[in-house]
C-alpha cells in the first residue's frame, strides 16, 4: 500500500481477489461487467466556502487530501462506496438494525435482520442485494453467518475461516447470526467482557451502520 501523486489526474483500477482469480484460469471467464467507486480518503468538512481568495479555492484543502493506492481488501478500503440512488431522492438511506448496542452472555445467539429507511420510496425496507456484515473480531464469536442471499459472493465469503491474526471476517445475507463463544481463553484471568464491532453495509444503498458488541463471560 502506498500513496498516490496527487498533483497529475490519476486512475488507479485494480481487480478484485475474485477477478484475479478468473482471470488466471484463462478460459475466457474473465469479463468485467462490474466496477465501484469510493471517497474514503475524503473529509468534506475541510470545504470552506469562507475562503478568503475565493470559489476557486473552497475546495483546496481537499484536493490536496493524500489518496491511497488500492488495494484488494474490501475490510479495509472501499468502505464508503459512490451509489446512484433514484431520481427525486430527498433523503439518504438510513440502516437501521434494531440494536444501538449488542450484548451477549457467553454461547447466546441473536439474528440481526437489517431494514433500510428512505429507501426507494416507501415501496421497500429490504434491499434486493442484501447486507455485507463485518465483525472486527471474529474470534469472540462461535458462530458468525449470513442467510438469504445465495450468490457465489456470498457463499464465498459466508464459508471463508480467519487465521492467524487475520481475525476480522465479513458475511453476506439478508439475515445475520451471531452466537458468542464459550471458549474462556480472551478473557485471560481478570476479564469479564470482551469488545468488537460490526459493520452493516446495505449493498444496494450504501447505507452504513457501526453497532458496539460486548461478550460477557459466564462460564467460570
Amino acid at each position: 500500500m502506498g500513496y498516490l501523486n496527487n498533483s497529475v489526474v490519476t486512475v488507479d483500477a485494480i481487480l478484485t481477489k475474485k477477478g484475479r482469480e478468473l482471470l488466471a484460469r484463462g478460459d475466457g471467464s474473465f469479463k468485467i461487467t462490474q466496477f465501484a467507486l469510493s471517497d474514503d480518503e475524503i473529509d468534506y468538512t475541510l470545504y470552506n466556502p469562507n475562503h478568503p481568495s475565493g470559489s476557486a479555492f473552497y475546495g483546496e484543502a481537499i484536493e490536496a487530501l493524500p489518496i491511497l493506492e488500492a488495494f484488494p481488501d474490501e475490510n479495509q478500503i472501499m468502505k464508503y462506496k459512490l451509489t446512484t440512488l433514484p431520481r427525486g431522492t430527498s433523503k439518504l438511506p438510513l440502516l437501521e438494525a434494531g440494536y444501538s448496542a449488542i450484548r451477549l452472555k457467553q454461547g447466546a445467539s441473536l439474528a440481526i435482520t437489517p431494514q433500510t429507511l428512505n429507501y426507494l420510496g416507501a415501496t421497500s425496507i429490504f434491499e434486493a442485494g442484501g447486507y455485507t456484515a463485518t465483525i472486527a473480531d471474529v474470534r469472540v464469536l462461535a458462530n458468525f453467518a449470513g442467510a438469504g442471499i445465495n450468490t457465489e459472493e456470498a457463499q464465498r465469503l459466508n464459508s471463508t475461516t480467519t487465521v492467524g491474526t487475520n481475525v476480522s471476517k465479513t458475511v453476506i445475507g439478508t439475515s445475520i447470526n451471531l452466537t458468542a463463544t464459550t471458549v474462556n481463553t480472551l478473557f485471560g484471568t481478570t476479564r469479564t467482557q470482551l469488545q468488537t464491532t460490526i459493520t452493516l453495509t446495505g449493498r444496494d444503498s450504501g447505507a452504513r451502520v457501526t453497532i458496539p458488541v460486548t461478550i460477557i463471560k459466564v462460564n467460570q
